[in-house]
């Protein structure tokens, strides 16, 4: 095929390694902002205590039980302690093997919609290093630095395509030209990753109508399409669909209330697609991150700016009196100290949550690499009445 699905010859040798291969990998790691993790970085693994948590709780009430039972039976006098002890240990060995289970990647292929952003980016590059075979879709491939840079820089598995989500076009096109470049004897698609996403900030009266057209047709449409003409691929291989989402997505805040909609409505897509799918051999996976803005690369003061100067523009007299320019530049301030600041962000959690939900052979139904004080505040927000959490953070 012609025009932005091209594909390089794959290598024949392995290069060699050292120092040269240490340039690459850090030459790689500025391209798309990551950095090193140091011991105190690292997020706690909300995922492990989460599949650990209910089988414990489980050993906990079975050795109540038994103990009792034994007990008044006059079998055995042991302590529900030593029981649950005993059980504790075994259930969790059991359940660590089960979790670390991962899949060959040799002659799997996955497809990353949303390349363009920092997180999808990296994760095509780690991918690639491990031995799959990535589709990397891009929003705009032609002419892009950062799709010409993915193909010179990783192996001949990676296939750079035009993929804008909010085209149906370019959807089937990506599907056709999957299909013809599978690796050998691979009976389709090992993973979708829908790392695709467009911010609207602001409060909802503020955002245009065409601004909460183009979110919805990116965030939720879509990845609803992708999935919809990727599905027969995936269940032939008995795959995953991941999606990105936010850790905060059900926390309410102003300005991100179109966003979040957005991204709660693929939680609930996702949670049915799973039960769809299950019987079927397919799994679906969301990750959510904290303050990540679903995976997308962090906003520049540019995009802030201009996205505040047309929603300004849009709005009538009678708004801009009642809000003042002054209330309205210090909400777009207060983002651009928020969105705009953290261009060297720590995004290595988001991807070894990313990399787990497609090398695991039995991945979690939900990752969520949050710090301490976002799963706090997620908790709250879910389990407490609004009162006391408009207490706390408001």
């Amino acid at each position: 095929m012609s025009g932005p699905f091209k594909r390089r010859p794959s290598l024949k040798a392995l290069p060699n390694v050292g120092l040269v291969k240490a340039a690459n990998i850090q030459r790689r790691q500025s391209a798309v902002g990551l950095k090193p993790i140091s011991v105190s970085q690292q997020e706690v693994p909300w995922d492990v205590l989460d599949r650990c948590l209910l089988p414990v709780i489980f050993c906990h009430a079975g050795a109540i039980i038994l103990s009792t039972v034994l007990n008044a039976l006059h079998i055995s006098q042991v302590s529900t302690l030593t029981l649950f002890i005993f059980f504790a240990i075994t259930t969790i060995a059991a359940v660590l093997f089960y979790h670390n289970l991962k899949v060959t990647a040799a002659g799997k292929a996955v497809l990353i919609t949303g390349c363009d952003s920092r997180i999808g980016n990296a994760l095509a590059r780690h991918l690639d290093e491990q031995g799959f075979t990535v589709f990397a879709g891009f929003q705009n491939a032609a002419d892009n630095p950062i799709a010409e840079e993915l193909k010179e820089e990783c192996s001949g598995r990676v296939h750079v395509l035009q993929l804008d989500v909010s085209s149906e076009t370019q959807i089937l096109a990506a599907s056709l030209y999957a299909v013809e470049h599978l690796p050998d004897g691979a009976p389709g698609l090992w993973a979708v990753i829908h790392a695709s996403s467009w911010v609207a900030l602001g409060e909802i009266e503020w955002i245009p109508p065409q601004v909460i057209k183009k979110a919805t047709e990116i965030n939720l449409l879509g990845p609803t399409r992708v999935t919809q003409v990727m599905l027969p691929l995936i269940r032939r291989a008995r795959g995953r669909i991941i999606m990105m989402s936010s850790g905060l997505c059900k926390v309410a805040s102003p300005v991100r209330g179109i966003h979040c909609g957005l991204l709660a409505a693929i939680e609930a897509q996702a949670e049915c697609l799973r039960k769809e799918l299950r019987s079927r051999g397919v799994d679906v996976v969301v990750v959510a991150p904290g303050e990540f803005t679903a995976g997308n690369s962090w906003l520049s003061d540019q995009v802030i700016l201009e996205q505040a100067r047309d929603m300004w523009a849009q709005l009538c007299q009678e708004q801009k009196i009642e809000y003042g320019k002054d209330y309205f530049e210090t909400a777009v301030r207060s983002l651009e100290a928020k969105y705009t600041k953290c261009q060297d962000a720590d995004l290595s959690p988001v991807l070894r949550a990313l990399n787990d939900s497609i090398i695991r052979t039995f991945p979690l139904a939900r990752y969520t690499p949050v710090t301490r004080r976002e799963k706090i505040q997620a908790f709250i927000a879910d389990h407490f009445p609004s009162s006391f959490y408009d207490i706390i953070y408001s």
